[in-house]
């Protein structure tokens, strides 16, 4: 089993930052695709930001590009989500998942990935 554990969301002003880290467990951090998730009031969860397992590939949401940062330190087994210019309409529960060996580099279909993180919220205040 893989554990995923999420820390860093909480209240902040638009315009503001945060980070999101996901800790995995064991060692086995750098064979798993990453994307971070997130579902807001009403909607569907969706991807909106993804590596591939060494980090050289990523994917933005047009939502969060130009804004958001994902890397991954597979030594550490641990993800990041850098959140900059924070608007209320990123206002979610934010969820890291990781994938196995189905994925091959990008993917954004949550149902392609094994494991997941318990979410954590973050709010953005006007």
């Amino acid at each position: 089993q893989v554990q995923l554990v999420e820390s860093g969301g909480g209240l902040v002003q638009a315009g503001g930052s945060l980070r999101l880290s996901c800790a995995a467990s064991g060692r086995t951090f750098g064979s798993y695709a990453m994307c971070w998730f997130r579902q807001g009031p009403g909607k569907e969860r969706a991807c909106v930001a993804a590596v591939s397992r060494i980090g050289g590939n990523t994917y933005y949401a047009d939502s969060v590009k130009g804004r958001f940062a994902i890397s991954r330190d597979n030594a550490k087994n641990t993800g990041y989500l850098k959140m900059n210019n924070l608007k209320p309409a990123d206002t979610a529960v934010y969820y890291c998942a990781a994938g196995g060996r189905r994925i091959t580099g990008i993917s954004v279909v949550a149902g392609l990935y094994d494991y997941w993180g318990q979410g954590t919220q973050v709010t953005v205040s006007s």
